[in-house]
């Protein structure tokens, strides 16, 4: 995993490779340092030679401020080198999410996407910095001081000897205990920001449902879950500190002891000693560094899985080697196809059945059916938003699956059940049809999805903003500009999700109007719950459960499928006293 996850360094190994190099050269400054002032003591100092302690003072001056250079210069190249790889992370795996099929998302929450690319990333880039700089200087400064102090007093090394290894037997133990918690912790993230974000998107019904309390007792049951289980690991985590503590505090005492009998005895001088005090520091406080680390990488080890989860999913729905890269026109066929959502192919767990059906271009096909019986299914096996798990569907001729994915989709236009405007102007989100349309064009599509005449009545007209998710404007409005965006793209099969619920029928009967006079070579796939909506349409296909129950005009349909006949005569009656009153 660390070789996958070191790839996204790219552009910045200058910075992670500098890093190192300049945090060894402060270390052997702050080694030299000790030395020096050791000489101080012990040679100027005790010959009272002033000329030898203001050289060795420069000296000393002299390290001190290349010291502090190196370790500038290190944090400069650490903090570039980090948020560059976190960067590259979050691109990496937005860019993977764009190439998912919807069966990959599925997989995936939005919660979970959002943190993985949020907090799982800045866990890793933590660790990163920390690693390129805290876990180079940490050993290179051991080691350094470890040959400065053997090279005083074998004897007081041997503190070390034994200090070192028991500190290492602790963070073992520390890090298999607390890593299993720190992946718990993470999950029961993704469940806090899944809640925070149903909350947000849904604020207009929890106030208008007045079920503000409910929603906070949720939020605090999922909060004090996260709470729980973050200080579950932190107590196993907190060990680190008291022991470490223990442990050079132990080993300054003994070094104190040993060396001042050492001294008495006249086997080392004073400033020996005090320079073997000064790498001890230097020694146990790297190892306290060390062990942060050590605390960083248990934590974004968690959070590298994640990652590495949402990088290495592969799209289900992959180009062929030699793909089609345009779409001869808008005719549909489906050929013995069945569809179900999930890899067990139990034909219980099937969605569609045994579909066979063929469109030719420029039709406009009706579909209508009761909830959960597979009409947005159907509709969205046509751009490959998903994979047909049995049987073969042709647009233009040609197998679906032999096309390149953007060209097929290109020439599908899909306005979906829910609605989606982004935050921006309106004439932005038509844009999303064509991304250099002029004005005149976004008018004449929108003339078309009767949504020019509102537009005009905006003090900004095409240039109003629209608020995040379209909240400024209403659904049915919204359901229009989302249509207008659609027609815009020229597609050679347009698709309406059920996308004139919000509308009144005088509206939806224009549209529909508008469709057949200005766009008659397009493919019309019309899904609505409305019989007024699909009842002028060239043929109407009935859905029960997944399967195909009738076919036919309106008039036929009603001589022939008791579904829709009983669908039509609930409808106009319910008109007809509508109208009575």
């Amino acid at each position: 995993m660390i070789k996958k996850l070191a790839r996204y360094v790219k552009e910045y190994k200058k910075q992670a490779i500098l890093t190192p190099i300049f945090v060894i050269l402060e270390v052997v400054m702050e080694v030299i340092i000790p030395l020096l002032m050791a000489r101080i003591i012990d040679v100027g100092i005790q010959n009272s030679d002033i000329r030898y302690i203001l050289e060795m003072g420069i000296l000393l001056i002299i390290s001190a401020i290349m010291s502090l250079i190196f370790g500038m210069l290190s944090g400069r190249f650490a903090a570039i080198a980090s948020a560059g790889y976190a960067k590259n992370l979050r691109k990496e795996m937005f860019h993977k999410v764009q190439d998912y099929a919807f069966e990959n998302i599925d997989k995936f929450s939005t919660s979970s996407l959002v943190t993985r690319m949020t907090t799982d990333v800045t866990n890793v880039q933590m660790a990163f910095q920390m690693i390129i700089r805290i876990l180079v200087r940490g050993p290179i400064m051991m080691i350094f001081a470890l040959l400065m102090v053997l090279s005083i007093s074998g004897k007081l090394s041997l503190i070390f000897l034994v200090a070192i290894p028991f500190l290492g037997i602790i963070l073992f133990l520390i890090a298999t205990k607390a890593h299993p918690i720190f992946e718990k912790v993470f999950k029961k993230y993704d469940k806090l920001n899944r809640v925070v974000q149903e909350n947000l998107n849904a604020i207009r019904v929890v106030k208008a449902y007045v079920r503000e309390e409910t929603e906070e007792q949720k939020f605090k049951e999922v909060n004090d879950e996260v709470y729980k289980n973050f200080i579950k690991a932190q107590k196993i985590v907190a060990f680190n500190s008291p022991v470490m503590q223990l442990t050079i505090y132990t080993s300054i005492l003994l070094i104190s002891w040993f060396g001042a009998k050492l001294i008495v005895g006249g086997s080392m001088q004073t400033g020996q000693l005090s320079s073997i005090i000064t790498y001890a520091w230097q020694i146990l406080s790297s190892l306290m560094m060390l062990s942060m680390v050590f605390v960083m990488i248990i934590i974004s080890q968690s959070s590298a899985e994640r990652i590495m989860e949402v990088i290495e999913e592969e799209p289900v729905l992959k180009n062929p080697e030699n793909p089609i890269k345009e779409v001869k026109d808008g005719s549909i066929s489906f050929k013995n196809v069945s569809f179900c959502y999930s890899d067990e192919k139990d034909k219980n767990k099937f969605a569609l059945k045994n579909i066979n059906l063929e469109i030719k271009e420029g039709e406009t096909i009706g579909i209508i059916g009761g909830t959960g019986s597979s009409k947005s299914t159907l509709v969205q096996l046509i751009p490959r938003l998903y994979d047909a798990t049995k049987g073969e569907i042709k647009v233009g001729g040609v197998n679906v699956k032999d096309y390149d994915i953007h060209a097929l989709r290109d020439s599908v236009a899909m306005v979906l059940q829910k609605n989606v405007l982004f935050s921006g102007t309106i004439a932005e989100n038509l844009r999303w049809g064509k991304k250099n349309a002029d004005l005149e064009e976004l008018e004449d599509v929108c003339k078309l999805a009767q949504a020019d005449g509102f537009i005009q009545e905006f003090p900004s007209k095409y240039e109003t903003v629209l608020d995040q998710g379209g909240t400024n404007v209403s659904g049915g409005q919204k359901q229009r500009i989302c249509i207008a965006r659609a027609i815009l793209k020229k597609p050679k099969i347009l698709i309406l999700d059920d996308s004139t619920s919000a509308v009144d029928t005088k509206t939806d009967s224009l549209i529909r109007k508008a469709f057949r006079e200005e766009i008659p070579n397009t493919t019309k796939i019309i899904i609505a719950q409305r019989v007024t909506s699909i009842e002028d349409a060239d043929r109407i296909i009935v859905l029960n459960d997944g399967e195909i129950d009738g076919i036919g005009t309106s008039e036929e349909l009603l001589k022939t499928n008791e579904i829709y006949r009983e669908v039509y005569e609930t409808q106009k009656k319910g008109d007809g006293q509508e109208d009575g009153e």
